[in-house]
C-alpha cells in the first residue's frame, strides 16, 4: 500500500520511512503543503499521514481541501487520513476529526501504536475489518506480517508480500502493472523497468511450488488477477 508523509522534520520522516518499508508499505515524503498537493495529484495514495505545523500552511487546511474536494486526487484515490502532531489539546484532535483525518495521533508517539493505527485504517476496504485476508488457501497476516498457502509458511520479500496483499483485498479482479506499481512501489521505482513482472513471477513461482497451481492469472494486456476460487 502506498503511504504519503507530509511531515518537515528531516529525522522524523526518515524514522517513519524506515519504519513503514519495514512493515511491507511503499513510502513518499513531502516537506510542505505545495508538496503534498502536486503528489496527491498525480498519486493515488491509500494513506496520507500528516502534520500540522507545516511551514508554508497547515496541515488541517490540507486535510479539509481534500475533504471537501477543493483540489482533484489523482484518479480512483481512496485516502484516509492520519493526523500526526505535537498538538495534543483536545479542542486539537476534535479539529482534526471534524476537518476529515480519519484518525488523530500524537507526539510523541511509539511507533508499534502508529503502525497498528495504520492497519486499523487501511483494512478498513476490506468486508470483514480482519488483519487477516483469505482467499481460497492463501492466508495473509498483515499483523505478524506472515503468508501461508495450504498451512505452509511462504517466504516472501516485502515487495512480493505487498503484491500478494493488494491482490488477495481485490480477489477476482483484474489489476494492471500501473496500478500495482502505484500502491506498491514508491516514487523512486522506474516505471520502465520490469520490476513488476519479475516480483509477480517469483510470488508466482512461490505460491506455485506449495501447492502445485499458481492462482494468479495474466490477463494479456491488462494485467494480474488473483482468482477468488483458488
Amino acid at each position: 500500500m502506498r503511504v504519503l508523509v507530509v511531515e518537515d522534520e528531516e529525522g522524523l520522516v526518515n524514522a517513519l520511512r524506515a519504519g513503514l518499508t519495514r512493515a511491507g508499505y511503499a513510502v513518499d515524503a513531502a516537506r510542505t503543503v505545495a508538496e503534498a498537493t502536486e503528489k496527491l495529484a498525480v498519486t493515488g495514495y491509500d494513506l496520507m499521514i500528516l502534520d500540522i505545523m507545516l511551514p508554508d500552511s497547515d496541515g488541517l487546511s490540507l486535510c479539509r481541501a481534500v475533504r471537501g474536494g477543493e483540489f482533484d486526487l489523482a484518479p480512483g484515490t481512496d485516502l484516509r487520513i492520519l493526523m500526526l502532531t505535537a498538538r495534543s489539546g483536545l479542542a486539537d484532535r476534535v479539529r482534526g476529526l471534524d476537518f476529515g483525518a480519519d484518525d488523530y495521533l500524537t507526539k510523541p508517539f511509539a511507533l508499534a501504536e502508529l503502525l497498528a493505527r495504520v492497519r486499523a485504517l487501511m483494512r478498513r476496504n476490506v468486508s470483514n475489518g480482519s488483519t487477516v485476508l483469505q482467499v481460497g488457501d492463501i492466508t495473509l497476516d498483515s499483523a505478524r506480517h506472515l503468508a501461508t498457502r495450504g498451512g505452509r509458511t511462504l517466504s516472501l520479500t516485502l515487495k512480493e508480500f505487498g503484491v500478494l496483499r493488494y491482490l488477495m483485498s481485490r480477489p477476482g479482479h483484474v489489476i494492471s502493472t500501473e496500478e500495482l506499481l502505484e500502491h506498491v512501489w514508491d516514487e523512486n521505482a522506474d516505471p520502465f523497468t520490469e520490476t513488476v513482472r519479475v516480483t509477480v513471477g517469483t510470488l508466482r513461482r512461490k505460491l506455485t511450488a506449495e501447492a502445485g497451481q499458481s492462482p494468479i492469472d495474466t490477463v494479456i494486456g491488462r494485467g494480474y488477477r488473483l482468482r477468488a476460487d483458488t
